[in-house]
């Protein structure tokens, strides 16, 4: 396995998800391939029996989900990027390939029966419960930190285990990094695109079905007003 092969996965919802072999090598991981064994609704295929898919393609899809929104907002906004944050080419691509691996690996803390056994986690000197998110960064900083940040395609990017967790956890200090994680943990994100349509699917219901290449076409970059940066959003027609 060459570090510069790609690979694909067909998606019952996206077609073809592809891979490079960096983030092949991230899925192949133990603490990755547990997602395969995680429902993602839990106990709902008692009454949808099709609700039986799991996290692991679900995280497929918000990666995949996650460039094509990446990419609309490069192709609708690019001098915008080029002029607040700087970016030149390589820039960009640096960002894609952490935007991928945070999405990638955001539900590798998700317990057996996702959200449905989240009550019992325990919780924190200050009362609140641990969240599934803080067990993912807890994840990808241990026992996935080694192959994010050794494998020879990190040699193009530099990226820590704590960039792709800060990404998940929406503590991403960078400038760059604050506009990008709402991608991946916001109010119009690559998960909920994913787990709409995912979930709409496997169910058979109508509920939560929309554009998804209609509305992607139409996300952009926007200033929040002076000196306030860039926020996500969508142009007028979407």
């Amino acid at each position: 396995m060459g570090p510069h092969q790609t690979y694909e996965i067909r998606c019952p919802v996206h077609g073809f998800v592809s891979l490079n072999a960096w983030e092949r090598e991230i899925i192949d991981h133990p603490a990755y391939q547990r997602l395969r064994r995680i429902r993602q609704l839990a106990w709902t295929d008692q009454v949808y029996p099709g609700a039986t898919h799991n996290r692991f393609e679900h995280s497929l899809g918000v990666m995949h989900v996650a460039s094509m929104l990446f990419d609309a907002v490069v192709r609708n906004s690019l001098s915008l990027l080029e002029f607040h944050l700087g970016y030149d080419r390589g820039g960009l691509a640096r960002h894609r390939q952490l935007v991928r691996l945070a999405a990638l690996v955001h539900d590798v803390g998700h317990s057996p029966f996702s959200h449905a056994s989240e009550e019992l986690f325990p919780s924190r000197p200050d009362g609140r419960k641990f969240v599934h998110e803080e067990y993912s960064a807890a994840i990808v900083r241990g026992p996935l930190g080694d192959v994010i940040k050794n494998h020879p395609l990190n040699g193009n990017c530099g990226f820590t285990a704590d960039d792709v967790a800060s990404l998940i956890e929406g503590t991403a200090s960078q400038q760059g990094g604050v506009f990008w994680r709402d991608l991946v943990s916001g109010q119009m994100d690559a998960d909920r695109m994913d787990y709409l349509l995912r979930d709409s699917h496997h169910t058979g219901v109508h509920y939560g079905r929309f554009d998804l290449h209609r509305l992607v076409s139409t996300v952009t970059a926007l200033r929040s007003g002076e000196n306030r940066g860039l926020r996500l959003g969508i142009q007028e027609g979407g």
